[in-house]
This record gives structure tokens, sequence and C-alpha cells, in this order.
């Protein structure tokens, strides 16, 4: 009969994880796990009392930008202000938290505006959230049709990084990847190499800050509109 032996001894214990730098409540990995998922930090815990220390960790945050969940909220944000915006008497309510302005509130819009994260707080001490305010931005900034091309998908953070042709001809912007598929019924293998069609904000400095929509497979790739590709398209013979 051969006996076996457990290396490690009876008390032995998994290897802690390294703390997170930026945060207080998360190991490194789970903060890496949080911010390339539109999850968080909380959706990668199954521990009831994990959840609720990891629930507000600033590093998976939707008000921290460039995580996955921030770029979904700034789309949803966008999306709600240009395709089916707010009652007229919201959005004054919403504007007159925005310049510091008295108001009269006589349909309760502060319990819709709070719902949808766009103001908090209670009674006097109501306040405009980052959300709010890119509501309102989205309402007046320009947003136009531009090809986009998809240079590379990252499948494990499910990203692609992308030349939004109308905003600039070299500089890649980073996307969530699966919006891109979505909309052109493609799976993430299939967008390198791809033209999309989208309605972007094409006026902003930061390509944090660009914001794609209505994003489609364009109908046909005639001449003039393969002439604008970016060069190193040109240089790898993509279609």
């Amino acid at each position: 009969m051969t006996i076996t032996y457990e290396p490690f001894g009876p008390e032995y214990l998994r290897p802690a994880q390294a703390p997170c730098p930026n945060c207080p409540c998360c190991s490194a990995r789970l903060c890496e796990k949080g911010r390339n998922s539109v999850m968080q930090c909380h959706g990668h815990v199954a521990d009831p009392e994990t959840v609720a220390i990891v629930s507000a960790c600033p590093c998976s945050a939707d008000t921290t930008r460039g995580t996955h969940a921030w770029r979904v909220a700034q789309i949803r944000v966008v999306k709600h202000a240009t395709e089916q915006p707010l009652p007229k008497a919201a959005e004054h309510v919403l504007r007159a938290l925005a310049g510091g302005e008295s108001f009269e509130d006589p349909t309760e819009e502060l319990r819709g505006l709070r719902a949808r994260r766009y103001a908090d707080g209670q009674e006097d001490a109501w306040r405009i959230t980052q959300l709010g305010r890119r509501y309102l931005l989205a309402l007046e900034e320009p947003r136009y049709t531009s090809a986009v091309y998809v240079n590379s998908v990252d499948v494990k953070t499910r990203t692609a990084k992308v030349v939004v042709l109308g905003w600039h001809m070299e500089r890649e912007v980073t996307v969530l990847a699966d919006f891109l598929a979505q909309a052109g019924d493609l799976k993430l293998a299939d967008l390198p190499g791809r033209y999309l069609d989208a309605k972007v904000n094409l006026g902003v400095a930061d390509s944090d800050d660009l914001v794609l929509t209505r994003i489609q497979i364009p109908g046909q790739l005639t001449e003039d509109y393969v002439a604008v590709r970016p060069l190193r398209v040109v240089k790898s013979g993509a279609r």
C-alpha cells in the first residue's frame, strides 16, 4: 500500500492575495477583475459580508473614469439624452441644480432624477451628480456619423482598440467590444478589420470622452468611404 502525505501539512492555507494599492477594501486581482467588468468588484465575490465590504470600491465604480461600469454609464446617459430625453419639467429641475438656482418641484421630478442617479440628497440638500452633468452635456454637444475601424480586440478585458476616423486618423480609442459586436450581430473574433458606422461626439479632446451610439455595419463600402481609412489599414491590406 502506498501512503501519500499532504506536503503543506494539515494547517495549509491559501496564500493571501496582494492588496490593491489604490483602495483599502480589495485585493489587486479583484480590482483588476472589477475594473474590466460591468459587475464591478462586488459582482465577483460570493460571500455577503465581503460583498458589503467591496460594494463601494472606487477602483471599479461607474464614477471612476476608464472602468467598464463608467463606460457603460456614459453610453446609457448619452443614449437617454439623445434618444429619449427627460420631460421638460425634469430637465428644468436638473438645470437648476447644475446652476445652483432655486426651483420648485410640484410634480416631484427629483424622485425620478434620484432614481436615475442624476441627483442625490434630500429636502434642501439636493445636488446634481456626475451623471446628471453628463446628461446635460449630452443634450448640447453635437454628434456626427463617423466611420469606425476596429484595429484589435482584447478578449480578456472585452475591449476593442478602434480608430474613429472623424475624430483622429491615427489615435486609437478604447471602447467596449461587446457593444460593437452586438450592434452588428458579430462575434468578438469577427471585429478586427471591420468598418462600422456610429454616432459620435467628435468635438472632445480626450479619447475616453468619445461615446459611440447607434453603431451599425455600413451598407456599402464605397471608394470615398475607404479613401479616408487610417494609413496603417492601407498598409495592412485590410478590407
